[in-house]
């Protein structure tokens, strides 16, 4: 009989991990954290189990459990107290993310920290820039001053990476210039220039309490139906400065993360966002598939040609990678 015999390589686990293609690694893993300025908080989130809001001053605890896994990179997200129109909380020098971001540097300077560069998280309207009265959209131009001053007090903090995430036409130039002019060149900008307006992020806007109050963000996020527009959006994020670049939501977008790898030498990060995290947690839970999916739905992030993923199975992903169950 003449054909291939590609069980060959298959044979043995020895075998099948000697010829793996993708391998996933405690490198490639960024774990979000939600950290809150009210006191004494470590309240999980109702639609992320084992993912929870936590102070500042119990912040530690959390690190020292992500150091002790290996993982090497946190962003964080904040939730101030109060909340304005202008998102002021987003760019106070003693801002909640400023904070937790000094803490870390200080019990542990090695930990990257990235910290989420936008506003929605502080408007008291939920959007991601200043409100226009007559159009009751957001301000595209008079909203870049107010990330450049949050990612400037972003990096006087310590933060080792700043990420926009606000969609702002022009954010990482303006952003980039800001950063040069106080000082801060050699910090690199993440860049969230493919951010597609999915529902898959129902879950985040619980834990990070940033649900806009009206309408939606479909004038400054992308449409979930275009493909050919995230390499409008990497061209020009490219060219204004970006050092790496996010793809967001993961999962539903494994031909983009491909496509943006096939044209593009950027580091590139697949962000695997919240509802992916909440649909295969309860499905896990109700027993309908095996923990090993999440590992598989990594892989698959990796495949399509990510360097680095964003996931709140970070710390279980780790743990796994530690005992050689991965």
């Amino acid at each position: 009989m003449n054909f291939d015999r590609h069980r060959r390589l298959r044979q043995s686990g020895f075998m099948r991990d000697m010829v793996r293609e993708t391998k996933l690694s405690k490198d490639d893993l960024i774990y979000p954290i939600f950290v809150v300025e009210k006191p004494d908080v470590k309240q999980e989130v109702s639609s992320m189990k084992g993912v929870y809001q936590i102070s500042l001053n119990l912040l530690k605890e959390e690190l020292d459990e992500v150091v002790a896994l290996g993982i090497k990179s946190v962003i964080f997200f904040g939730i101030p107290n109060e909340k304005d129109a202008e998102g002021t909380g987003a760019y106070h020098d003693h801002g909640i993310v400023q904070e937790a971001c000094r803490l870390s540097k200080e019990h542990y300077p090695e930990l990257l920290v990235i910290l989420d560069t936008c506003l929605c998280e502080y408007t008291d309207h939920g959007h991601c820039g200043l409100i226009d009265p007559v159009t009751e959209d957001v301000d595209n131009d008079e909203s870049l001053p107010l990330l450049v001053q949050t990612a400037v007090s972003q990096a006087k903090a310590g933060a080792d990476i700043i990420a926009p995430s606000n969609m702002m036409d022009g954010f990482v130039a303006e952003i980039r210039r800001g950063l040069d002019q106080a000082g801060f060149s050699h910090i690199p900008i993440m860049s969230y220039g493919i951010k597609y307006a999915s529902k898959f992020y129902g879950p985040f806007r619980d834990a990070a309490e940033s649900t806009p109050s009206f309408g939606d963000r479909r004038t400054y996020q992308m449409d979930p139906a275009n493909r050919l527009e995230a390499l409008r959006e990497l061209e020009s994020d490219t060219l204004e400065g970006a050092d790496m670049m996010i793809v967001k939501p993961a999962l539903s977008y494994l031909d983009i993360i491909r496509d943006v790898r096939n044209n593009s030498n950027l580091p590139i990060i697949a962000y695997n966002v919240s509802g992916e995290y909440a649909m295969t947690r309860t499905a896990i839970d109700l027993g309908l598939v095996d923990e090993e999916v999440i590992a598989e739905q990594m892989i698959s992030m990796k495949r399509a040609g990510a360097d680095m993923i964003i996931t709140y199975f970070a710390k279980e992903l780790a743990e796994k990678i530690n005992k050689g169950e991965i």
